[in-house]
C-alpha cells in the first residue's frame, strides 16, 4: 500500500484536534472528509478508519512510541508510524517520519501486549474498575470485544416495508446486506458504506441503529393505541421504533432536556412517516409532574457512562473521567425516582443503559426497589446483553411493574 502525503497529514491534523484540543473525533473526522472534493471513497474510508484506529490504541500506540501527551506535531507522526508498521505498510523517506526505528516497534508491541491496560489500550482507572465490577475473565473478553470495530446495523422501518424488500432496494443501489436471526427488523451491511446517500434512506426505509440497541423497545411490551412515554428520548432512535411496533397508533410522548435534540427527532420521524410521536422539552419540573400517573408504558434509556459502546466511540475511552461515573451514577437514581411517577398502576417501565457495569444497571434497580419510590414497583425481566457474548454493543435492561 502506498502512502498519500495529502491523506497522512490529514490523518495528523484531525489527531491533532481530538488528542490535544478535546474535540470529539466523529465530528473532526466527518470536517476532515469534507477537505477535498477530488478524495475517493477509498481515500475517505482511510482517512476515517485510521484516525479512528489510531484513536483506539491511542496509549499502546504512546507507549510503543515513548511519546507523552499533548503530543507535539512530530509526536503525532510518530503515532501514525507505529500504525503503520504494525499494519506492515512501508513507510516512505518524508523528513516526517525519519528515524523510526521499525524492529524496535514490533519488539515494544510484543512486550506491551502481554499487560492488558496496554494491550487493550485502556487508562489504569478503567482497567481497575472493570475488574472490580466484572470480574478479571469477565473484563479481560468483554474489554477486548469493545475494542473491535462495531459492524454498521439498520433498523427496518416497517411502517414501510419488511426486512426482505430493504435487502432487496438497498441491493439496487450496490449496497449489500444481509437479515439477523435473533434481530427481527435487523439488517447488517456486508461492507461498511454510506447509507445515508442513499434513496432508501431519504425514503424513510430505515435507521441506523446497533442490534443490542433494537433489543430496548420491543422489551417494553408496547401495544398499538397505548399512552408511551420515552423520558430521555434523544435523537429518539428508540421514540421511532417505539411508534413502528405501536403501528403508528396511540401516542408516544418524547421528552429530552435537550430541545436541539427533539428538532432532530422530529425530522427523523417525519422522513420515518411515524405520526404518533409528540415531542417536549423538559425546560422545568413541571413537564414531568403534569404526566404523573398517565402512562400506560414508561421507557427510561438512561445517561450512562456509554462503556457498552466503546467499539464505535473509541475516544470516550480518554474523554470518560472516574469522577463522571460518580455523578452520573447519582442522575440515574434521581431519573428513575422522578421519572417513574408517570407511570399507571398496572404499567410497566424499562430502566435501559448502554452499559455494561453492574452499578449502573443491576444496583441501580436494586436501589430503586428498596426506595420509597420504587414500593409499588417489582421486577418482571431484565436482560444483560454483553459485547463479547453477543457481537454487538453492550446493554442492559430492566423491565419493572407498577403494582
Amino acid at each position: 500500500m502506498r502512502l498519500h502525503r495529502n491523506l497522512v497529514f490529514a490523518v495528523v491534523d484531525t489527531l491533532n484536534y481530538i488528542f490535544n484540543e478535546g474535540k470529539y473525533a466523529d465530528k473532526e473526522i466527518s470536517k476532515a472528509l469534507k477537505r477535498d472534493k477530488r478524495w475517493g471513497a477509498r481515500d475517505r474510508g482511510f482517512i476515517a478508519e485510521t484516525v479512528y484506529d489510531i484513536v483506539r490504541w491511542k496509549r499502546l500506540y504512546a507507549e510503543i512510541a515513548e511519546v507523552k501527551e499533548p503530543f507535539s506535531r512530530a509526536n503525532l507522526f510518530r503515532l501514525f508510524a507505529v500504525w503503520a508498521t504494525l499494519k506492515g505498510i512501508q513507510l516512505p523517506d518524508w523528513k516526517q517520519l525519519e528515524e523510526t526505528p521499525t524492529r524496535r516497534i514490533k519488539g515494544r508491541f510484543d512486550e506491551l501486549s502481554k499487560i492488558r491496560k496496554y494491550r487493550e489500550s485502556i487508562p489504569d482507572w478503567m482497567d481497575e474498575l472493570g475488574v472490580q465490577e466484572l470480574g478479571e475473565q469477565k473484563w479481560t473478553k468483554e474489554i477486548a470485544a469493545l475494542n473491535h470495530t462495531a459492524p454498521v446495523v439498520l433498523r427496518t422501518n416497517t411502517l414501510k416495508t419488511t426486512p426482505k424488500k430493504l435487502i432487496d432496494s438497498l441491493f439496487s443501489e450496490t449496497v449489500e446486506t444481509h437479515s439477523l436471526k435473533k434481530y427481527p427488523s435487523a439488517i447488517q451491511l456486508d461492507e461498511r458504506a454510506n447509507v445515508f446517500s442513499t434513496t432508501t434512506f431519504k425514503d424513510g426505509l430505515f435507521e441506523v441503529q446497533d442490534a443490542s440497541s433494537q433489543l430496548v423497545a420491543p422489551f417494553l411490551k408496547v401495544e398499538p393505541g397505548m399512552r408511551v412515554v420515552d423520558t430521555c428520548a434523544g435523537a429518539g432512535g428508540k421514540s421511532l421504533h417505539l411508534a413502528s411496533l405501536m403501528e403508528n397508533k396511540g401516542a408516544i410522548i418524547a421528552l429530552d432536556i435537550y430541545g436541539n435534540k427533539l428538532k432532530e427527532l422530529k425530522r427523523r420521524a417525519k422522513r420515518a412517516g411515524a405520526h404518533n410521536i409528540e415531542t417536549r422539552e423538559i425546560d422545568s419540573t413541571k413537564v414531568i409532574k403534569k404526566l404523573y400517573n398517565s402512562a400506560d408504558r414508561v421507557l427510561i434509556d438512561a445517561p450512562c457512562s456509554g462503556l457498552g459502546v466503546l467499539s464505535r466511540n473509541p475516544d470516550a475511552k480518554w474523554k470518560l473521567q472516574p469522577e463522571f461515573l460518580d455523578k452520573i451514577r447519582k442522575t440515574q437514581q434521581e431519573i428513575l425516582n422522578q421519572y417513574s411517577k408517570i407511570l399507571k398502576k398496572g404499567g410497566k417501565m424499562v430502566y435501559a443503559t448502554c452499559s455494561i457495569l453492574p452499578s449502573e444497571n443491576q444496583n441501580q434497580v436494586k436501589n430503586f426497589l428498596a426506595s420509597e419510590a420504587g414500593q409499588e414497583f417489582s421486577l418482571e425481566d431484565e436482560k444483560i446483553v454483553l459485547s463479547h457474548e453477543s457481537g454487538y454493543d453492550g446493554f442492559y435492561m430492566a423491565r419493572l411493574i407498577k403494582n
